[in-house]
């Protein structure tokens, strides 16, 4: 895939590693629509930044917890740029709650970020009935239980496989692949150490960047021959 003028919708795209996927994309050519929830002044920066540097890029707000609103965006985002050729489901939420802990409020506010919306996104982009990609960001704890974050990891499991079987569904109009990434960046609030201590063993003792994963994810999109693919960007973390 050439990048030039291709249109890409980039969920989460106003900070962390979605900032990075976008502002990768963008120096190749790409147009940028930064979808944000709360970080719209984020959001506006980034739009500024990209345009400065000569690429074209919008920003589109939604809240991604129910259907309508998942619909709404791609219909925005295809309103300012004329369609979608290129789909990165990036946008999620974290929070640790082990499985006594997590009530029906805490599993439907990961699995609707986390899976359900990128599910409905892969749907409505679909629709426009042309050929595209999809990148779903995942996590490298899918190889792995981790009982400190249960509805986070089944939200990310889910969507590990809903990857496989939707670039089956979806061949070969639309080939879908995912990136896991490692720890990236430490939680709001707290240092890069926190990773250290709390990130678990990393085999190639490497620390990774939120440009390692956006590297990966042009990768992704540039083969023509990927499709159902889970690469992970964690320094060997999921061989543990």
């Amino acid at each position: 895939m050439i990048f030039k003028d291709k249109r890409v919708l980039v969920t989460g795209g106003a900070i962390r590693i979605g900032r990075a996927i976008c502002q990768t994309l963008a120096k190749s050519g790409a147009e940028i629509c930064i979808h944000y929830n709360r970080s719209y002044k984020e959001a506006v920066e980034l739009q500024d930044e990209l345009i400065e540097a000569g690429a074209s890029a919008h920003v589109a707000e939604a809240n991604l917890m129910t259907e309508t609103a998942c619909n709404e965006l791609m219909e925005r985002a295809i309103a300012l740029m004329g369609g979608v050729d290129i789909l990165i489901n990036n946008a999620s939420v974290f929070n640790k709650q082990t499985l006594d802990e997590a009530d029906m409020d805490s599993w439907l506010g990961e699995l609707w970020p986390n899976f359900f919306a990128p599910v409905q996104l892969m749907r409505a982009f679909a629709d426009q009935d042309i050929p595209g990609k999809v990148v779903n960001l995942l996590d490298r704890r899918v190889t792995s239980l981790d009982p400190s974050c249960v509805p986070y990891l089944i939200s990310k499991r889910s969507l590990t496989d809903i990857t496989k079987l939707a670039a089956m569904h979806y061949a070969p109009r639309i080939a879908v692949n995912g990136v896991a990434p490692g720890a990236v960046l430490p939680p709001p609030g707290e240092s890069d150490d926190y990773i250290k201590e709390y990130a678990g063993p990393v085999p190639l003792k490497v620390q990774v960047s939120p440009d390692d994963i956006a590297t990966a994810v042009k990768f992704v999109l540039e083969n023509d021959t990927l499709t159902g693919q889970i690469i992970y960007v964690d320094g060997g973390q999921h061989l543990g």
